[in-house]
């Protein structure tokens, strides 16, 4: 019986390992991307933020590696955003109707494009949220668009390498 037991579980741990799953669905044929400069409709004032915005996904794309960054005449595919919005809500209000904390979002429009077969691959509105405490340090906002930033450009990512 232990001997029948071995043959049955043996074989299940040996090929669990031959399987292996990336969960891409960049097409084959697309090796580059360019990620020209987001432009910014949100009418915030923030300075800076579409450089911010861009350079992040920059970098996540340069950490993922599944396309390799060129520019828009080199490059198999293309990734264009509209900052549409950023604002803030309250979240939590304290005794006397004072706020206290405060929800950052920003929300991005994106357009995903084949270059080569001139075909869209999505078309997305997307966004990024971070909460932060309402004081007089204004690093504690910075860090929250930071943290809004950082969450919207992995989804980007997300939606362009794994289809989700």
């Amino acid at each position: 019986m232990r001997f029948l037991y071995l043959i049955i579980i043996i074989p299940i741990f040996i090929f669990t390992g031959c399987y292996s799953f990336t969960g891409a669905s960049v097409p084959p044929h697309l090796k580059t991307v360019a990620l020209p400069l987001f432009d910014d409709q949100s009418g915030s004032g923030e300075p800076g933020l579409r450089e911010k915005l861009t350079n992040k996904l920059i970098e996540k794309f340069r950490q993922d590696n599944s396309l390799e960054i060129a520019d828009k005449t080199n490059s198999d595919s293309i990734i264009e955003g509209v900052i549409t919005s950023m604002n803030s809500q309250p979240q939590v209000v304290s005794k006397g109707e004072i706020v206290s904390k405060t929800r950052l979002t920003i929300s991005v429009k994106v357009t995903y494009q084949d270059l080569k077969l001139k075909k869209k691959l999505f078309e997305k509105q997307l966004s990024g949220w971070s909460e932060y405490e309402l004081s007089a340090d204004p690093a504690l906002r910075n860090k929250a668009i930071d943290e809004a930033i950082d969450k919207v450009t992995e989804d980007i990512l997300l939606n362009t390498v794994s289809g989700w």
